[in-house]
């Protein structure tokens, strides 16, 4: 076999991913030093299309990068004016009063906003300072040096048949190395799997946990719109099958964002998330804000929720994990993209130092104490036990034991330490027959959508003549025991209707419609076998979310 071919490029820091923690760290180099050579790679065919979030931002990390963002004309407009908590029961709710949540859990002084399009005016600060971004450029391959560093990636491989083999058209991409490589992939990036593992990043973390996040954007009826208002529920529609719950906020131009999270580590293989959140809308508290509207756009990501305890060492020889590639998402607070920033801006400064120093390539260790030590270590801290005592002891009690516990937090205490996660989510599945299958009410085409129609509204599109980014292992290991065993579960933990088991009997067969995938790789997490591998299509390949 031969070695392809590619032309290199050398740059003092290659940024891998566009989203608010590599934007970030390229400013902050810029900002520093103007002369160092920065590119930001970015798989989306553009920067924010592959961005979904809540989001209500807590502006301290662009406080810190850009304090005058305000009249830099950043899109983040509608200021958090009311902040509602519910508890659901199938036809009623249950208010939960502010006063009792710790100051931490406040949201006023927030704002409501789309992060793709704060990535995309954050892309404009970016190249004005001299910030090389190429978008539909997806890294598919990390560039090791002989002393076993990264040093570099592949980017923009283009034109492999669906075998694997080099089409007519096929282009070997090129190298780009880095003095560093920051990994700023978002959840579990294919490239942040490879180096936490080969460096053992995660020895002595606890295991990284999940959640799967899926959202839409509804325009409402202008009577029935508040801007500024925020809502979040938990309780019904999952009750005791799955952790997790909703958000409810209203931007600007009559519309509203509607999202709903599960958490992962469900043990029931027949809990179906996307239909748990089409069920949530027929809630007479959210079909009344939602009727006579219209939804405009869907799309879904899983979601960090390991916290502190789960962080791995995040810098390696070479590079740094930034982001949600570390895992810095406050789970209570539902907010990560502070946290991301702000770890981009540590990750610049620290590669700044060792730069100006003449080193490169080496651990950078100073990034990794900033990032525990610092604002994002004192964000994370206090809140720890929120997601383990949530998954040991339910909704009830974890509400008030994790209540005291991030109040006992703010006087620098806690009462119970730290607590451990116990199993990944893919461990979490137990066999179905334990279980027994749960009934969806089949959705109206009104309020809730099926699959499939849902997914034409992430604009997701693949080049179907490129092999599948959808790896198994064993290909055998879907019909012959995830199938028997977990009654196929990837059938129903996709939000997007990749996976089908077609036929029956003897005939039946493990089919991936690639095409439909929203990238969101909980089928990388979820898999009870752990026999998918979710890698890159070629670039610009994927969703196309406008403002999520």
């Amino acid at each position: 076999m031969t070695q392809t071919q590619r032309e290199t490029m050398d740059y003092d820091v290659v940024i891998v991913g566009a989203g608010p923690a590599g934007l970030s760290a390229a400013i902050r180099l810029k900002q520093l030093d103007a002369g160092l050579s920065v590119v930001v790679l970015e798989k989306g065919s553009e920067v924010g299309a592959h961005i979904l979030s809540g989001a209500v931002l807590d502006t301290v990390g662009l406080d810190r990068l850009l304090p005058d963002w305000k009249n830099r004309g950043a899109p983040i407009d509608v200021k958090v004016t009311e902040d509602n908590f519910y508890i659901l029961g199938e036809a009623g709710k249950i208010r939960v009063p502010n006063w009792p949540m710790p100051p931490l859990m406040n949201n006023h002084g927030n704002y409501i906003v789309s992060m793709g399009n704060v990535c995309r005016w954050m892309a404009e600060q970016a190249e004005a300072l001299g910030v090389e971004i190429f978008p539909g450029m997806s890294c598919s391959e990390i560039v090791w040096g002989e002393d076993g560093r990264v040093a570099g990636v592949v980017a923009g491989e283009f034109g492999r048949n669906p075998d694997g083999t080099e089409g007519p058209g096929y282009e070997p991409g090129m190298e780009l190395h880095g003095k560093y490589v920051f990994l700023g992939e978002g959840v579990h990036g294919s490239l942040s799997k490879q180096v936490i593992a080969k460096y053992a990043l995660n020895a002595k973390s606890g295991p990284q946990k999940y959640g799967l996040g899926m959202k839409e954007i509804w325009e409402i009826d202008p009577a029935k719109h508040k801007p500024g208002t925020v809502t979040h529920t938990m309780g019904w529609p999952l009750g005791k099958n799955a952790g997790g719950g909703s958000f409810i906020y209203h931007l600007d131009n009559n519309q509203v964002y509607v999202g709903f999270v599960v958490h992962l580590n469900y043990a029931n293989p027949y809990v179906f998330p996307y239909m748990e959140f089409q069920r949530f809308k027929h809630h007479p508290m959210v079909a009344e804000l939602l009727e006579g509207g219209k939804r405009v756009a869907y799309g879904a990501r899983a979601i960090n929720e390991g916290g502190y305890q789960a962080i791995p060492q995040t810098a390696f020889p070479g590079g740094a994990l930034l982001g949600c590639s570390a895992g810095l998402v406050n789970v209570p607070r539902i907010k990560g993209n502070h946290n991301a920033m702000l770890s981009g801006i540590h990750a610049a400064e620290a590669a700044h130092a060792a730069i100006a120093a003449g080193r490169s390539g080496d651990t950078l260790s100073e990034y990794d104490t900033a990032l525990r030590k610092g604002p994002v270590g004192k964000d994370l801290k206090p809140v720890r036990n929120v997601k383990p005592l949530w998954s040991k002891y339910g909704l009830a009690t974890s509400l008030v034991m994790g209540g005291l516990d991030m109040w006992t937090n703010t006087l620098g205490f806690s009462f119970i330490g730290t607590m451990s996660h116990g199993k990944s989510d893919a461990e979490a599945t137990e066999k179905a027959a334990k279980h027994k299958p749960i009934v969806y009410p089949k959705p109206d085409g009104k309020l809730s959508f099926d699959r499939l129609t849902n997914v034409a509204f992430s604009f997701t599109n693949h080049e179907e003549s490129q092999p599948s980014h959808l790896k198994l292992k064993d290909p055998g290991i879907p019909v012959a025991v995830n199938l028997p065993e977990y009654a196929g579960p990837s059938q129903r933990y996709c939000p997007a209707g990749v996976y089908e088991f077609v036929g029956t009997g003897d005939a039946v067969r493990f089919q991936i419609n690639f095409q439909n995938c929203v990238h969101c790789k909980t089928c990388d997490i979820k898999d009870p076998s752990q026999n998918i591998v979710w890698t890159v299509p070629q670039g610009g390949d994927g969703p196309n979310y406008p403002n999520m």
